[in-house]
């Protein structure tokens, strides 16, 4: 890495290949969020005397509907051309493809669900869970930072990275033109993609450079503003839950986390390059359009919240029952 001009972003997103199998950063980093999640939620629960057992089971449904939303947020706001012609591709979710807008309508709906099954109250529910929500998000958007994805605009930033594993946003420029400060030229060939347009792939490890070597220069860490923003807000709300915990008006952690973050995603999201071809010729890109109504849904869940106590009294309170069952089964054994 070299502080002078930008930070050099090399990284292998793949930690070990074992046979068939490959661990990649990402993957370890999308689970890792569930599983300090899962302390979170349990820590929370059972200061609020709800048995930590629901912890898994809610896990359950968080896991699902993270991945199916995320994945078909993906297929049908931004890539639904390609799939419509091969549904089965829509599986393939080893080969990337995941939406955060979409995730966030599977976690609302899988909360639903399990508050239905379970007899908790929704909005109780994803008060608590907007706390995990937030540490995976921060987690994730570092896993987006090893794959050199979803990387910000051109930069003259001192923090600006240069990934030259990003083969999307490699330049071509001159060989008699000056590189610009902290860029870097990439060993990639030029191929014609079946759409028409002019990609490079990367060659193997270790392959010189030449003059006619396609540049990768400085850009905004957009993943690492995002990350750091998670890690704010969940600071935020865990402070304000710690300081009510059970009385915390209903709504009102939720409504504040969906307010701040797709704000704060909409406006991150002019520091960004396109996603997909056909934002390019958008006022705003879809990231921004779809932040939109959320941002809309948290303003009424918020500012209706101080209209909701706390918990409802027919909330689940099991963590009394546990330790009652516990008590009389140690006082037997005397």
């Amino acid at each position: 890495m070299s502080f002078l001009s930008a930070i050099l972003w090399n990284q292998n997103p793949i930690i070990a290949e074992i046979g068939p199998l490959t661990l990649r950063w990402y993957g370890l980093l999308f689970m890792s969020g569930f599983v300090v999640g899962t302390f979170i939620l349990g820590h929370v629960y059972k200061s609020e005397k709800v048995s930590p057992r629901w912890v898994d089971v809610i896990t359950i449904y968080m896991l699902l509907g993270t991945v199916l939303g995320a994945r078909l947020g993906h297929v049908f706001f931004y890539d639904w051309p390609q799939y419509r012609n091969d549904l089965l591709s829509i599986l393939k979710i080893w080969e990337g493809g995941l939406a955060s807008h979409g995730a966030t309508i599977g976690i609302i709906l899988a909360v639903w669900l399990f508050s239905r099954n379970n007899k908790f109250d929704v909005l109780w529910t994803l008060d608590r869970i907007v706390l995990v929500v937030a540490v995976g998000g921060a987690l994730i958007r570092i896993g987006n930072l090893m794959n050199s994805e979803i990387v910000g605009h051109p930069s003259s930033a001192p923090w600006a990275f240069v990934f030259p594993r990003d083969t999307e946003h490699l330049q071509q420029i001159r060989p008699d033109q000056p590189l610009p400060a902290g860029a870097v030229r990439v060993a990639a060939e030029k191929f014609l993609a079946q759409d028409g347009t002019v990609r490079y792939h990367l060659l193997p490890e270790g392959s010189p450079t030449t003059a006619d070597s396609p540049v990768a220069v400085p850009r905004h860490p957009t993943q690492i503003y995002e990350s750091l923003f998670c890690v704010f807000l969940f600071v935020l709300l865990y402070s304000m839950w710690n300081r009510t915990k059970e009385h915390t008006p209903r709504g009102q952690l939720f409504g504040l986390f969906v307010v701040l973050l797709f704000s704060f995603r909409f406006l991150v999201e002019f520091l960004k390059e396109d996603q997909v071809a056909f934002e390019q010729n958008m006022t705003l890109n879809m990231g921004q359009w779809l932040s939109v109504p959320l941002v809309f849904m948290g303003l009424y869940v918020l500012f209706t919240a101080r209209n909701r106590p706390g918990r409802p009294e027919d909330a689940p309170r099991d963590l009394h029952e546990q330790e009652a069952k516990e008590a009389a089964l140690a006082a037997a054994k005397r």
